[in-house]
């Protein structure tokens, strides 16, 4: 049986920059260190939230060896390796050094808008030559085509496929890969908003952008649940409701950067093509963030 590593509360790891643009490791490095102390069970490095399209392959291998000298064995460690050209893919996993890497997290290709039968073969691919496990990402918001839950259900049997982040939001095609998976498949919520209510249909915990700026609430939350514990984790989730939709207001990870610059976790600087929240989302996280601690 397949043993997924990737359980309860991933943090989906910003990068923090200086004024000058310059990768701020030391704000990596405190932010790694504030989530897993407050209850993070594993990070995510180079993901959407990450800018990774923004940085160079230098500081890429840098911000992961970052993620990976803080975090010292504590936590599993999942890299996102995602893209639209397949041997392109292929050969980057067939270069990466995987020390200190306990899976890849890789989304479905971008752009082109394959169907289900070139995602079941890229992924396939991906699978095949991957030393270590691989997690699906579906998130058809960001990639234009949505993974259907009867292409995961067959992907799900793959021995090296041991989970999907689900981000299409659809509750039905969520159900329906709950019910249909194999044993050991695991289901990990994409979408901070509702965490809770996928873990209670049998979700296993979340990739959070959310668990950057308020860890100690939201870890909480999901080790409630994990634990059967739905009477402690509802009065949190619907704490955390208006900020969990706040954060993504303005884009990914504007919000969230902007929260965490309020709590000096790291500056307010996004490479374009993004940009920081407009001035009524800003007052809004400002607000909304005393609110939840009763402030």
């Amino acid at each position: 049986m397949k043993n997924n590593p990737f359980v309860g509360t991933g943090v989906a790891l910003i990068t923090p920059f200086n004024e000058d643009f310059s990768v701020d490791y030391k704000s990596l490095e405190n932010i790694v260190e504030y989530t897993l102390s407050n209850g993070a069970d594993f990070m995510v490095a180079l993901g959407t939230t990450s800018e990774a399209p923004t940085l160079t392959q230098e500081e890429k291998a840098n911000v992961l060896n970052t993620v990976i000298k803080v975090a010292n064995g504590r936590c599993p460690i999942l890299l996102g390796m995602g893209g639209n050209n397949t041997m392109a893919l292929l050969q980057n996993i067939k270069s990466q050094d995987f020390t200190g890497v306990d899976g890849i997290l890789s989304v479905v290709p971008y752009y082109n808008k394959p169907n289900q039968r070139g995602m079941k073969a890229h992924f396939e691919a991906v699978a095949d030559i991957s030393p270590v496990p691989v997690v699906l990402y579906n998130v058809p918001g960001r990639v234009g085509v949505n993974l259907q839950s009867s292409t995961c259900v067959e992907l799900a049997k793959h021995d090296n496929i041991v989970a999907v982040k689900e981000a299409s939001g659809n509750l039905q095609q969520i159900m329906e890969i709950l019910r249909d998976k194999p044993e050991g498949f695991d289901v990990l919520s994409g979408d901070d908003g509702i965490t809770q209510p996928m873990m209670a249909l049998g979700a296993k915990g979340v990739i959070s952008v959310a668990a950057n700026g308020y860890p100690d609430m939201f870890c909480k939350m999901v080790t409630s649940m994990l634990n059967d514990d739905a009477k402690a984790a509802l009065p949190l989730h619907y704490k955390m409701i208006k900020m969990n939709n706040l954060i993504f207001a303005d884009g990914n990870p504007a919000g969230i950067k902007r929260l965490m610059a309020y709590q000096g976790l790291c500056k307010n600087v996004l490479r374009l093509p993004l940009v920081t929240v407009n001035e009524n989302v800003e007052k809004d996280l400002e607000n909304e963030l005393k609110v939840m601690y009763n402030k």
